[in-house]
């Protein structure tokens, strides 16, 4: 019997975004990949690092969970691969951490790549010091129950957005972007032409060439310049 119809809220086969694209995207800022994508993708801003100098990339290994039980993650820490990103759809519930130091701990020593929680952590002041990546809603001392089930590798929403088993996630100071792993490719793989277009910006602004001839003209579509009428 398939592992993945055994026990259908538990799938234990997904199909993820190849190691040598999570590595190129490594390479990119969230909001790069954001763009390239189509300015969509990025979780909800309550999801923050725990560091401003945290950075992650893998693929989702994604997890829902009922508000306040961890149950499921503790299952997703045994099942996830070395490179993964477990993502947690915590349903934005603040009442209590859903995970803190010792589960990083663990998760940094399976290989996990980091977390990525909708709902609460503790711990943080620890977790923030280290150098396993969390990113999350809030924090919480309280603890959470452990009796709940949930699912694995599920679509999940977390802030807003729609995740995947196996899509792209890539965070770092700004937030989280998901990128759909069937597009994953090609928006890697635009990212660069993003920064040379962004590169280029900079060097003419350093120059003094600040103006740029698309606001006048979108102005113009929109009504609010006349059609000889300059900014």
């Amino acid at each position: 019997m398939d592992s993945n119809t055994k026990h259908p809220e538990i799938r234990r086969q997904i199909e993820r975004v190849p190691a040598e694209l999570v590595a190129q995207a490594r390479r990119f800022q969230a909001a790069i990949l954001a763009d390239v994508g189509g300015r969509r993708g990025t979780l909800g801003g309550r999801i923050q690092p725990l560091s401003k100098a945290m950075k992650v990339a893998g693929p989702a290994f994604t997890v829902e969970v009922r508000p306040g039980d961890n149950l499921m993650i503790h299952a997703a820490l045994v099942l996830a691969k070395p490179g993964d990103v477990i993502v947690v759809d915590g349903k934005g519930d603040l009442s209590c951490a859903l995970t803190g130091a010792l589960m990083a701990a663990h998760a940094k020593k399976a290989g996990i790549a980091g977390f990525v929680i909708d709902g609460a952590v503790r711990d943080t002041e620890e977790c923030a010091a280290g150098d396993f990546p969390i990113f999350a809603a809030g924090c919480n001392p309280n603890g959470p129950l452990k009796n709940s089930g949930g699912r694995i590798n599920w679509p999940v929403s977390l802030a807003g957005t729609t995740v995947n088993p196996g899509d792209l996630i890539v965070g770092d100071a700004d937030g989280v972007v998901v990128v759909p792993r069937e597009k994953a490719t090609e928006i890697v793989q635009g990212a660069q032409a993003k920064v040379d277009s962004e590169d280029a910006r900079m060097q003419a602004i350093g120059r003094g060439e600040l103006a740029q001839a698309w606001v006048a003209e979108t102005l113009k579509s929109v009504g609010l310049l006349g059609k000889d009428e300059k900014l």
